[in-house]
């Protein structure tokens, strides 16, 4: 599996060619700037250690400042996503729209929500989860087959026991669709009943083009029932912004890898990150997806390459070309805009 994203190409040309005027700001900002078109850089350590309650939030992006154009910056493009949208998470403002509220499948990126539900419900991270027979069986990428259809090791087991915080790391990391059921039916009891807390949690967050069918993402059964599961890509954005007050999520999306445990000790597995870009200056986490109905998805949270003080979530669902697409979203929002 490959564990590190190959630089793109000729960065300064497409600054160039994206920010014109912006010679003077660049030039103050080249070596911030540089440094982001490193990418082979290892992340450092990162804790998902926690000692306080299950539900914390964080408040530490300040939403005074807000984001500003800059002088002479040219626009941006992203022709390969059939959906994107570029959001300053602290204020909530759309820098770049390309058909953000277009319904479609989100397919993985559901798992944010999941995850999120789970640390808010949850008593402790540390309390242990009965895994069920649906979730060992469900298709797609699970603990011990990093992609579906390719299994090489220890799957989870039917009545094994893993605790919720080595389950989110699963479930983020890796994309394990056991691991998503798995707190799905810890929580609510059944994939239905957490489904109906999801939508109603979605509701709560005012998100006005989403309807989620099932906690993994996977696509259900019923072709015909499909057009009911949808999300877009402004309401993924404004789940990620609502999200970042929780550190767990995103320091375990921020993992290269992990070995989690059954709570008695007796399996070990082995979790690998799917992220391709884990060495990107002051990344806060980034969630794939993909099934055939959805294409090629991402999420990325990253924070300014000066001070990190500002962070833009970059959202492309559908697209063939993602992970480049979402670095020159990110490099174009930084390089564009100013807060004040």
């Amino acid at each position: 599996m490959e564990r590190r994203f190959i630089p793109i190409a000729a960065f300064s040309l497409i600054l160039a060619a994206l920010i014109t005027g912006g010679t003077a700001w660049f030039s103050k900002n080249k070596a911030a700037v540089a440094e982001q078109n490193r990418f082979a850089g290892k992340v450092a350590g990162v804790s998902d250690e926690r000692t306080t309650p299950a539900v914390v939030e964080r408040h530490d992006l300040s939403s005074e400042f807000k984001p500003v154009k800059r002088d002479g910056v040219g626009s941006l493009a992203v022709p390969t996503a059939h959906s994107a949208v570029l959001l300053d998470a602290a204020s909530g403002i759309p820098l770049f729209e390309q058909d953000a509220d277009a319904h479609r499948a989100i397919a993985s990126i559901t798992k944010l929500m999941t995850t999120m539900i789970a640390i808010e419900t949850a008593k402790s991270l540390d309390e242990p989860v009965t895994i069920p027979e649906d979730a060992v069986y469900a298709e797609g990428t699970r603990v011990g087959c990093p992609r579906s259809g390719f299994c090489n090791g220890e799957r989870l087991h039917v009545g094994e026991q893993v605790s919720v915080r080595d389950l989110l790391k699963a479930a983020l990391m890796n994309s394990a669709n056991d691991a998503a059921i798995s707190l799905a039916e810890h929580v609510s009891g059944s994939q239905d009943a957490f489904v109906e807390t999801m939508n109603r949690r979605a509701a709560e967050l005012g998100l006005l083009n989403t309807h989620f069918c099932t906690p993994s993402g996977l696509e259900l059964d019923d072709v015909a029932k499909e057009e009911n599961c949808y999300s877009s890509a402004l309401d993924v954005a404004k789940i990620a912004a609502y999200a970042q007050r929780y550190d767990i999520l995103w320091s375990t999306m921020r993992m290269d890898k992990t070995v989690i445990s059954s709570v008695d000790g007796q399996y070990q597995h082995e979790i690998f990150n799917t992220d391709q870009i884990l060495g990107y200056p002051n990344l806060r986490g980034t969630k794939t997806g993909f099934t055939p109905r959805a294409g090629y998805s991402l999420l990325a949270v990253a924070g300014d390459p000066s001070a990190d003080k500002h962070r833009l979530i970059a959202v492309v669902l559908d697209d063939s070309a993602r992970w480049q697409s979402i670095q020159e979203m990110l490099l174009w929002g930084f390089s564009s805009y100013q807060w004040k």
